[in-house]
C-alpha cells in the first residue's frame, strides 16, 4: 500500500514575518513543500494531504494545490481551534492554535494508510524520504510501529535565533525511549544550549539525536492522540499558550510502553526557514543542489 504525505501547513510563520510555507525558494519560484513533494512522489508515496488554516484556504488552492490534482490525489483539512473532543469548549481568551498533534487529528477522516507528518516549512531531502517511505511500506499487521527521522542538533540551528527541537533519547536497538519538546535552543559561545523547566542551562551535544517533525505513522495514532488531547485540554484549560505537540503525544506512547518507535537514519541534510534571515541561505542550498542534479530546475 502506498503511504500518505502528512504536510503540516497551518502555521503563520509569526517569526518569519509572513506566509513561510508559499515563499518560493527554488530557481522557478518552488516552495519548500514542492521539494518534498517531489521527493515523497518520487520515494512511492501516493497521496497527498494539506492541513491549513481556513483563512489562506484561497490562496492555498490557487498556488499550492493546484499544481498537483493531476499528479495524485490531493485533500485539505483545517486546524482550528473549535476543532475539540465532544464535551470540550475552546476558552475565550485561546488566540494560539492547539499544536502540532492537533493539526495531524484533523486527518482522521481523510487517511486510512500508513502516513508520513512533514512540516511545510522544512527541506529533509530525498534520501529521508526513501528511508521512511520503504519503511512505510513494509509494515504489516502483525508488527506495527512508528518512526522518525533523525537529524542531528548541531545541524538544524539557526543564525537568526533560538529554535524548538524535539530532543531525543533512544536505546541500542536504534528505538525512542523519550522525545522532549524544547524551545529556545540555541548556540551561546559555541555551547548548543536551553533553559529547562526549572530555569537550568542544559548543554547539548552537537550529535543529539532530534525530531524536525517528520515522522512515520499508522492510522490507529489517531485514536490514540484524540484519547490522550482530552487528558491535555484538562490539565491546560487554565494556560491559554499551552500545545499539543507530537512529541508530547509521542513521549506519552514510548514512556508507557503503548508504542514504538524507531529512529531512522538518513543522509540527507535538512535545512529550512525559521527566520527571515534564513531565506538567502535556504535559496542557495536549493541553487547548489539544482546546478548538482539533484532536482530540475522546474519541478512540476
Amino acid at each position: 500500500m502506498q503511504p500518505t504525505l502528512f504536510i503540516l501547513a497551518a502555521g503563520m510563520g509569526s517569526r518569519y514575518g509572513g506566509l513561510k510555507q508559499l515563499d518560493g525558494v527554488g530557481p522557478d519560484g518552488e516552495t519548500l513543500m514542492d521539494y518534498s513533494i517531489f521527493d515523497a512522489i518520487r520515494s512511492g508515496f501516493g497521496k497527498l494531504v494539506f492541513v491549513i488554516r481556513k483563512d489562506f484556504k484561497d490562496d492555498f488552492y490557487k498556488i499550492i494545490v493546484s499544481k498537483y490534482e493531476n499528479h495524485l490525489p490531493v485533500e485539505v483539512v483545517f486546524q482550528s481551534l473549535d476543532a475539540l473532543p465532544e464535551g470540550f469548549d475552546c476558552p475565550p481568551e485561546r488566540k494560539k492554535p492547539w499544536g502540532t498533534n492537533h493539526a495531524i487529528m484533523m486527518g482522521k477522516e481523510v487517511i486510512n494508510e500508513p502516513f508520513a507528518v512533514i512540516n511545510a516549512d522544512d527541506f529533509y531531502g530525498r534520501d529521508s524520504f526513501e528511508v521512511l517511505g520503504k519503511a512505510l511500506m513494509a509494515i504489516s499487521e502483525e508488527k506495527k510501529e512508528y518512526y522518525m527521522i533523525g537529524f542531528r542538533i548541531g545541524k538544524t540551528l539557526s543564525e537568526g535565533g533560538s529554535v524548538a527541537r524535539g530532543v531525543c533519547e533512544a536505546n541500542q536497538e536504534g528505538y525512542l525511549t523519550s522525545v522532549v519538546e524544547r524551545t529556545a535552543i540555541e548556540r551561546i559561545d559555541g555551547n548548543i544550549q536551553f533553559t529547562d523547566e526549572n530555569g537550568k542551562i542544559c548543554i547539548l551535544d552537537e550529535s543529539v539525536p532530534v525530531s524536525m517533525n517528520m515522522w512515520g505513522f499508522t492510522p490507529d495514532y489517531f485514536a490514540c492522540s484524540e484519547e490522550y488531547f482530552k487528558k491535555f485540554l484538562c490539565a491546560n484549560r487554565d494556560n491559554p499558550k499551552s500545545e499539543f505537540f507530537i512529541p508530547l503525544m509521542v513521549n506519552e506512547l514510548v514512556t508507557n510502553n503503548n508504542a514504538c518507535v524507531k529512529i531512522l537514519d538518513t543522509t540527507s541534510e535538512w535545512f529550512g526557514i525559521t527566520y527571515a534571515q534564513d531565506r538567502q541561505s535556504v535559496v542557495e542550498k536549493i541553487q547548489t543542489l539544482v546546478d548538482a542534479g539533484e532536482y530540475p530546475a522546474k519541478l512540476f
